[in-house]
């Protein structure tokens, strides 16, 4: 029998705190309740993953309980973990829902119709859900839902109002300017300098501060396909484990475990300051202006043209850079970011940390 022993609330600064209470409507005390628990889920989700198998469907943090939720399909579906986990029976795998969602993945290629937006795995309705935009669906979009749906019986289609772009101009963490014209925001502090976004700058492209002093050069930047690139800062700049929170704190980085979706996560950018909401999905493909972008992670937490390349935070551990999205930080919208493991293996970079 498995278990996963009682979790305390891991330490995260005031100023996170306070952004948990007002985004997610909660007390001082219920800001620790919920730390403890999305903190217990991470370690249930790496238990439950392994123990069911083939059989496992995805899993996510239920607020209502707070508790995991794990998706079983078929017979296994029966609790004999003995974690403290609620299990919901499912049709689907969710190797069989990802092997859907790879085959979408190769109909696009490099590109999908303009008026897709993109696509993931939803493990809460255990489904493959494509996203469009309801303005700009013509025969190209059509004959591509149509062959989408065709994969699986699992695929559904899900109409939105706008179509995500990449937020290239701002800022996240602190900002930087590309070869003294666009601003993007830095991520998070790596020895030897910093990853962020990759449609920020090219490989070789020069990044300074505000003031116009050099950071460094791009020294890796992949974009589309997926998102991310990282900086080389030339000697003389500090670079220190924390995210500017734009709110008179900085926020603790203590490492970069990914937390499961339904978790609270919160995002900074010197355009919009600090946001707090939920992980929708992981590994969605997105379909930009500029192509598609493979591997994201969906949030509701809204964003604005500026907060691109800038940090996501779980508690104190690192999420991801800004990648993109749609809507605003008046009205809301769905942003999406790059998450930082896959970018620190692809250059061999360790996070400094607080």
């Amino acid at each position: 029998m498995a278990t996963v022993s009682p979790t305390a609330a891991p330490r995260v600064s005031l100023g996170m705190a306070e952004a948990m209470k007002r985004d997610f409507g909660l007390s001082a005390e219920g800001v620790e309740t919920r730390l403890a628990q999305e903190e217990r889920a991470r370690g249930a989700e790496v238990v439950a993953r392994k123990l069911y198998g083939s059989a496992y469907a995805g899993s996510w943090f239920d607020p209502a309980t707070g508790k995991l939720a794990v998706a079983v399909a078929g017979a296994a579906a029966a609790d004999r973990t003995g974690l403290d986990v609620t299990v919901v029976p499912v049709a689907h795998s969710y190797a069989q829902l990802d092997a859907a969602k790879t085959a979408i993945d190769r109909q696009a290629g490099r590109a999908a119709p303009e008026g897709v937006n993109g696509w993931y795995v939803d493990v809460r309705t255990n489904a493959v859900v494509v996203t469009v935009n309801r303005n700009k669906v013509d025969t190209a979009v059509k004959a591509f839902l149509e062959q989408a749906e065709a994969v699986h019986e699992a695929v559904r289609v899900v109409e939105e109002d706008h179509s995500p772009v990449p937020y290239a101009d701002v800022v996240g963490g602190w900002p930087y300017w590309i070869n003294n014209a666009g601003r993007c925001s830095i991520g998070f502090a790596v020895y030897g300098g910093f990853v962020t976004a990759g449609h920020c700058g090219t490989t070789g492209s020069q990044a300074t501060d505000q003031n116009g002093a050099l950071y460094g050069y791009f020294a890796g930047s992949t974009f589309p396909y997926y998102d991310y690139a990282w900086v080389r800062t030339v000697a003389g700049v500090n670079l220190w484990g924390y995210m500017e929170g734009y709110d008179g704190y900085w926020y603790y980085v203590r490492g970069s475990a990914q937390v499961p979706v339904g978790s609270g996560v919160c995002r900074s950018g010197s355009t919009t300051g600090m946001w707090c909401n939920y992980i929708q999905a992981r590994g969605q493909t997105v379909n930009y202006p500029q192509g598609v972008v493979y591997n994201l992670t969906r949030t509701n937490v809204c964003a604005q043209p500026g907060d691109s390349g800038g940090s996501w935070l779980s508690s104190n551990q690192a999420q991801g850079v800004t990648s993109g999205g749609s809507g605003n930080c008046s009205t809301g919208g769905t942003t999406y970011y790059q998450e930082v493991n896959p970018i620190l293996s692809a250059y061999g970079l360790s996070l400094i940390l607080s």
